[in-house]
């Protein structure tokens, strides 16, 4: 009989009834769904409630996504209903998000009574009560589950295989063990001989199998990704994965380890389709065509490596032929030789460059030690301003004023100081590096290292070098033009023209008395 507030609630209240039997292991000690209707219905009988639908569902509760679960709560959203019947909470909810749609819904007054054999749950209830009761429930599924999860991987310690049989082989259910399917393990065993022999394919496998009985749940021929799974699986010469580990197995194996070995390399040489060669070609990526200006790419023909127009312009048609990797290096190693710098001329630069260098460094620390001096002088001035405020000998607005205007001029005293301690030799350290890399190009045009002879081409002429009628077309970048046109001028021996009275390398201001080649001058 209902007590107290209850009547209030349930005067005009339409209710869904809901029933769920889980096939996990939490539900064993629970009443078949079957048996929670007829509960349920003679509970509503009873109390003279009335049942608008009824809800069973098949699924556990652990996880949130229950597709009846939430059609049931939607439509209570709804106003379809204002009440749910259930055989008791866990029967709702076994996960935080389940459990707390259904308490605010209870407490939001969208539910307005919860009846279980037991109790009945209103929104005045005591929250608390409702919440250690969906935590028991919650708590027990994550206990249950860890303590599957031991379980299973103890079995698996012992030797048995906590899942269910591969095909060949049978659950026993009584025995808890896994026997041998004695109509399709021979199947099973003459699959792995045939694919052995490295002449059949994975359908191949699928239809001797078919033919022989071997079919999937459905009577299909099992899918080649079910094939490849069976040849590949350590359980049917004794051993098991599972959880990631690789357990011994106290089942009977169907075939011998040292057939199995043999099937995973014609697993692996016919399971996979064999990688074309992708390695890079080594002018790849250097030449453009000269004639539509698409890329040059290369390919292999008959063992050599050719190279060619993309011919991928749209508004062009190419017809500029294949050229050899050989011919195209020797043309290449050439090119190289016209832009190498003499010894001797590198000698004499360097040594110029070491001179340009202690004088800089020289004239530099003269510079920084005025700028030094500067900044302590504005520093003083600053600390006797200080004084001065301080004895009220000026006023604030002309301390700030006057401070302001020191502050701001020693910052910029600092800024050149730093630039004349770092800037003042920049210019050398490349200028040293491309003459060094200029005199080695005569190096690098003997050697057979083409990846080298890419990256020297690739600094002589950046992206402008290309291939028309087999021939390599020069564009050199402006120090090297004016290093080749040097070397048609003048003699590797003649150094005279390196002393070029004021135009170079060097920063313009500085206004050196003698300077390097002028291979990047802007006066040019």
């Amino acid at each position: 009989m209902l007590k107290g507030n209850s009547m209030v609630y349930d005067t005009i209240m339409i209710y869904f009834l809901y029933a769920r039997k889980s096939t996990d292991v939490e539900d064993k000690q629970v009443l078949s769904i079957a048996a929670q209707l007829s509960e349920l219905r003679t509970l509503a009988k009873n109390e003279g409630l009335g049942i608008a639908t009824e809800f069973t569902e098949s699924r556990t509760a652990k996880l949130p996504g229950r597709p009846v679960f939430n059609d049931m709560m939607a439509r209570i959203q709804r106003g379809e209903a204002q009440g749910v019947i259930c055989w008791k909470l866990d029967r709702l909810a076994r996960n935080p998000v389940d459990d707390g749609l259904v308490r605010w819904s209870l407490q939001q007054g969208t539910i307005q009574r919860i009846a279980t054999p037991e109790k009945s749950y209103y929104p005045p209830d005591n929250v608390l009560l409702m919440s250690v009761e969906f935590g028991m429930a919650n708590q027990f599924i994550r206990d249950l589950s860890s303590n599957t999860k031991r379980g299973l991987h103890h079995k698996a310690r012992l030797g048995i295989f906590p899942s269910l049989a591969p095909t060949g082989y049978l659950n026993d259910v009584r025995a808890k063990t896994i026997v041998v399917d004695r109509k399709k393990s021979k199947h099973i065993r003459a699959a792995f001989e045939l694919y052995a022999k490295g002449n059949s394919r994975l359908e191949d496998i699928s239809k001797f199998l078919f033919d022989n009985g071997v079919r999937s749940s459905g009577g299909l021929a099992l899918h080649k990704d079910r094939i490849r799974f069976i040849l590949t699986n350590p359980f049917y010469y004794g051993q098991f994965r599972y959880g990631d580990e690789i357990y011994e197995g106290k089942h009977t194996p169907l075939i011998t380890k040292e057939l199995f070995d043999k099937v995973q390399r014609v697993v692996e040489k016919r399971g996979h389709p064999q990688k074309l060669d992708k390695q890079p070609k080594a002018f790849c990526g250097l030449l453009r065509c000269g004639e539509c200006g698409s890329m040059i790419t290369a390919e292999i023909q008959k063992g050599h490596v050719y190279y060619r127009c993309t011919k991928k312009s749209k508004t062009a048609r190419c017809l500029q032929p294949y050229v050899r990797e050989e011919t195209l290096t020797a043309d290449l190693s050439e090119l190289l030789t016209q832009y190498a710098m003499p010894q001797e001329w590198a000698q004499g630069l360097l040594a110029l460059v070491a001179k340009d260098e202690k004088d800089a460094t020289r004239t530099a620390a003269v510079v920084v030690s005025g700028l030094q001096e500067k900044k302590a002088d504005i520093s003083r001035k600053l600390d006797r301003l200080t004084d001065l405020f301080v004895e009220q000998d000026i006023d604030r607005d002309a301390y700030l004023e006057r401070k302001r205007s020191l502050m701001s001029a020693r910052k910029s005293v600092e800024e050149v100081q730093a630039k004349a301690q770092s800037g003042q030799c920049a210019w050398l350290e490349p200028m040293r590096e491309w003459i060094i890399e200029a005199s080695i190009l005569d190096e690098t045009a003997k050697n057979f290292d083409l990846p080298s002879k890419k990256s020297s081409l690739q600094k002589i002429f950046g992206s402008n070098l290309t291939l028309r009628n087999k021939k390599p077309v020069e564009n050199p970048l402006k120090h090297y033009a004016s290093l080749r046109e040097a070397r048609l001028n003048f003699s590797e021996n003649d150094l005279s023209f390196i002393l070029a009275a004021g135009l170079g390398f060097e920063p313009r201001y500085t206004a050196p008395e003698a300077v390097v080649l002028p291979l990047d001058d802007p006066a040019n």
